[in-house]
């Protein structure tokens, strides 16, 4: 059975030497996470779940983002939702994944509160991450028509991530995961309204499976082949799943060395034309009011989810293509703050939008999910006619954000938030992460600031 071999591959990696490249990843992963986790917690859903689980806070050992004391379920469910809501999450390109959110927000949480350190939380997170990834391939690209894979599959990552952490044994990590199936939700129609329902995902998948994770060690058993069974994971939620891509290179090739890092704040669908249009502004110098029309030509399960001319609220407008690029060509990039009222009803930013046309090509949707690439035409006024492709995105692994533009992105996120002082010296603490004794990790100075997005 699929998860008997997974959970034998999780038990040695409990004990395995790992290669030093695949610690510094999981670092820039962490590192990663913190970027997005800050700012989001001081937004809602976040902050009103804070209120819904008040019964829940100022007690137990796990912590949300402010140091706040939690129990493991309720910090991993805020978290998760956080690090989800301001869309600047990493991305596992191959299921169209968010691991982060649930995996981290989930390891976290049990690593605090049974005294773990550095070094084990992060085997936590590099388990976490090889086995969910893998599960998402394996089912896609038919399990994205309906499902949201951070919701579905992050289910898989938190419970194996929770597991390493506890050092359960085969036995108890096949239960987790067993379990972790049986709990995994979230529904793609979350991304099409202005409700905060899609980073909920995030945050109930890190719970859920810390839930499967801790009730497995404690002796409650799991379907052994919630994957494969007839009426299984794989039955329910895709259309002939190629499990054999669920264990392949297990222990041997690190996806986590290939994770993803958002270099804009919006749905990743939107980067390869926002990284086109950039690149067309750079080389050209014209201006947003010498466009006369944006041809935007790429892959059409990115445009199922953000074709979108008429955006309504800071949600919707994440997801749609139409407001991200018009903002670019107007402001020069899409981060927190392209989402703030003032710009969500800038004038010049929604006439653009209507100049903007989108259509699907057959090669690049065939390339989905494996490319993320798009063709930008943009007509100029004086008649110029502009054309770029872009292949891949910056951030992808064939483009990736550098060591040095991580942090920076690190910075620009969590200093309006904690403060300067306090943000370096968080920074400081996780590109240690593996010496450190303790992951407490909550930054103690915080400055008033209205995070928007």
């Amino acid at each position: 059975m699929l998860l008997k071999q997974i959970a034998e591959y999780a038990v040695k990696e409990q004990t395995a030497k790992l290669p030093n490249e695949v610690i510094h990843h999981a670092k820039r992963a962490v590192v990663d996470w913190y970027a997005s986790l800050l700012p989001g917690s001081r937004i809602a859903p976040a902050t009103l779940l804070e209120e819904a689980l008040a019964d829940e806070l100022d007690h137990g050992r796990a912590r949300l983002a402010s140091g706040r004391r939690a129990t493991v379920r309720a910090a991993a469910l805020i978290n998760g939702a956080a690090s989800h809501a301001v869309e600047f999450d990493d991305i596992w390109r191959d299921a169209v994944y968010h691991p982060a959110s649930p995996v981290i927000s989930a390891a976290l949480a049990a690593a605090q509160a049974h005294g773990a350190n550095g070094e084990r939380f992060l085997r936590g997170v590099i388990v976490g991450y090889e086995v969910s990834t893998r599960i998402g391939e394996a089912v896609m690209p038919s399990h994205y028509k309906f499902w949201h894979t951070t919701g579905t599959v992050g289910t898989f990552g938190a419970a194996a991530a929770v597991a390493t952490l506890l050092g359960c044994s085969r036995e108890q990590f096949t239960h987790a995961l067993g379990n972790a199936g049986t709990f995994a939700a979230g529904l793609q129609q979350a991304f099409r309204s202005q409700a905060m329902a899609k980073p909920l995902h995030g945050g109930h998948a890190a719970e859920a499976g810390a839930l499967a994770a801790l009730a497995a060690a404690r002796g409650v058993t799991g379907v052994a082949d919630i994957l494969e069974g007839e009426v299984g994971f794989g039955a329910a939620m895709s259309v002939n799943p190629d499990w054999s891509r669920a264990t392949r290179g297990l222990g041997t090739d690190y996806h986590i060395t290939r994770i993803t890092f958002k270099n804009h704040g919006c749905c990743g669908h939107n980067f390869a034309a926002l990284d086109a249009v950039l690149a067309l502004k750079r080389e050209h110098g014209f201006a947003h009011r010498d466009i006369r029309k944006v041809r935007i030509a790429t892959y059409q399960g990115g445009l199922d989810i953000v074709d979108n001319p008429r955006p309504e609220g800071d949600y919707q407008a994440k997801f749609s293509i139409q407001y991200t690029v018009a903002h670019a060509l107007v402001h020069g990039s899409v981060r927190l703050n392209a989402f703030a009222p003032d710009r969500l009803r800038d004038p010049e930013v929604r006439a653009l939008m209507q100049r903007i046309e989108c259509v699907a090509d057959a090669g690049l949707s065939q390339a989905f999910p494996r490319q993320r690439a798009a063709r930008v035409e943009i007509e100029l006024a004086d008649g110029r006619k502009l054309a770029h492709f872009q292949p891949t995105r910056k951030g992808d692994p064939e483009m990736p954000l550098t060591d040095a533009e991580l942090n920076e992105k690190f910075l620009e996120l969590t200093t309006p938030v904690v403060g300067d002082a306090a943000a370096r010296d968080l920074l400081n603490r996780l590109w240690k992460l593996e010496t450190e004794k303790s992951v407490e990790l909550a930054p103690e100075e915080r400055v008033p600031a209205r995070v928007a997005g």
